[in-house]
């Protein structure tokens, strides 16, 4: 991806990418280059593997990928005319090439100077931190790198000294400075998992797919803390519902981005039973969870779980055609109010099996009667949702060979959940309420959509 960007920038017309913002982004390229030369600490010898100095795993980090995507999508005629506010915004978008450059060859131990543009009055050194400058608007800032530490100087203010941290964060003593923040790793000896409210590109504005999502927001003291509790008590909650599932957090989850809380929601609208909680991932940004703050380790584990499915399906079906279904939304899925394309169908299913997986499991191993109770009735409604839906995934003629396999695997997951059934009364509630669920749908959009081979 950065590549493309790199080719797309080189390719652009001169009305859209003046001469002097191409020659920065070279240089920018060459600093990232010079620190991708540099091994990690105790390495000798052969060139590293992919993904292993410290220029790339910076560049690696997930919210790196939503930086691109917005870049060549300015770049590209569907951005239209080259207007001065187009010029002005993807200039200052393609800047933030010199804060990664920077924070990468920051992290490889190298020495450099180069200036870069505060936005909106802030710097953003990914991995680092950020800087509140002394002055609103775009405001240079001149970095020097030497011996560990940065120093950030701006005019009309005293320089601020920043000592890089290992891993995530630097300190200052400056008020000005914010040290980026992570949390501790999931299992002991982990790697830390940022926690980034800072990354101007952490969330993209406007995109229609995450319409239902709230906005990103910066964490104080308190909200930290809420959140370091909530980790705290995941792993636990996360290997209840089976060890394989603490795995696929620690090798998949290498981002939290926080989001402000929705409003509460109708109930009647949506799958989160009035919590007030959100969260998503981005097909552009692998191993990135947004999420609002997570009220209790229980739900945290559950919203890690389901959002992992659809990390892990995403990247499947960059790899395999799963079938050719359009984009139209026409099937019934219990847990939405609107209709949904075949390909959302899919997510949906691949997602709340897991979580009906999940939730027996924990059923079965709670020790406490009411954990137990609750696990069931969510294990129950689960189960129950994605029976209502896997018909219209099987009956699909659109699935490919690949895609057949995959759908036959999610009815054979489904049956297996049989073994082990909730109580009768969680399972008739459960039916109940997909019943209802399919009522209101057929109200509103007439019946639901029938495959020639269903």
């Amino acid at each position: 991806m950065l590549r493309a960007l790199l080719d797309a920038a080189e390719g652009a017309d001169a009305a859209v990418l003046p001469a002097g913002a191409r020659a920065r982004l070279r240089e920018d390229w060459q600093l990232l280059e010079t620190a991708d030369r540099v091994l990690p600490a105790g390495d000798r010898g052969s060139p590293p593997p992919y993904a292993t100095t410290p220029a790339r795993a910076r560049l690696l980090d997930p919210l790196v990928g939503l930086w691109v995507r917005h870049c060549l999508s300015g770049l590209g005629p569907e951005a239209g005319p080259p207007t001065e506010r187009r010029v002005r915004e993807l200039g200052r978008d393609l800047g933030h090439l010199g804060a990664l450059a920077a924070a990468a060859a920051a992290r490889a131990g190298i020495s450099f100077t180069v200036r870069l543009t505060a936005r909106d009055g802030v710097l953003v050194l990914p991995s680092l931190g950020s800087l509140r400058t002394a002055g609103p608007g775009e405001v240079p800032v001149d970095v020097d790198c030497a011996n560990g530490r940065l120093t950030l100087r701006q005019s009309g203010a005293a320089a601020v000294v920043v000592r890089m941290e290992d891993g995530i964060g630097a300190w200052s003593a400056a008020p000005g400075w914010t040290p980026a923040y992570a949390l501790p790793g999931l299992v002991p000896d982990g790697p830390p998992l940022p926690l980034d409210d800072l990354d101007p590109y952490r969330t993209v504005h406007g995109d229609p797919r995450h319409h239902e999502l709230s906005g990103p927001t910066a964490l104080d003291e308190t909200a930290r803390k809420r959140w370091l509790e909530a980790w705290s008590g995941t792993a636990d909650m996360l290997r209840l519902g089976g060890e394989h599932r603490v795995t696929e957090a620690v090798v998949l989850l290498r981002c939290l981005v926080p989001l402000a809380e929705p409003p509460r929601p109708d109930p009647d609208t949506t799958d989160t039973g009035g919590t007030g909680s959100c969260s998503g991932t981005r097909r552009e940004a692998f191993g990135a969870l947004f999420s609002s703050a997570p009220p209790t380790p229980a739900t945290f584990a559950a919203t890690i779980v389901h959002e992992l499915q659809h990390t892990k399906l995403c990247v499947l079906s960059d790899m395999l055609d799963l079938h050719h279904a359009g984009p139209q939304q026409r099937h019934f899925a219990p847990w939405r109010p609107d209709p949904r394309p075949y390909d959302g169908l899919l997510q949906g299913v691949y997602s709340h099996l897991a979580l009906a997986d999940f939730f027996q499991r924990c059923a079965l191993r709670a020790e406490h009667p009411g954990h137990r109770e609750t696990a069931w009735s969510e294990h129950a409604r689960y189960r129950a949702q994605v029976a209502a839906a896997l018909p219209a995934l099987v009956g699909s003629p659109e699935l490919t060979a690949p895609g057949r396999r995959f759908v036959d695997q999610l009815v054979a997951t489904h049956e297996r959940l049989a073994e082990f059934p909730a109580p009768r009364g969680h399972t008739a509630r459960a039916e109940a309420s997909v019943s209802e669920a399919r009522d209101l749908w057929t109200r509103r959009h007439g019946p639901v959509v029938r495959h020639p081979r269903e």
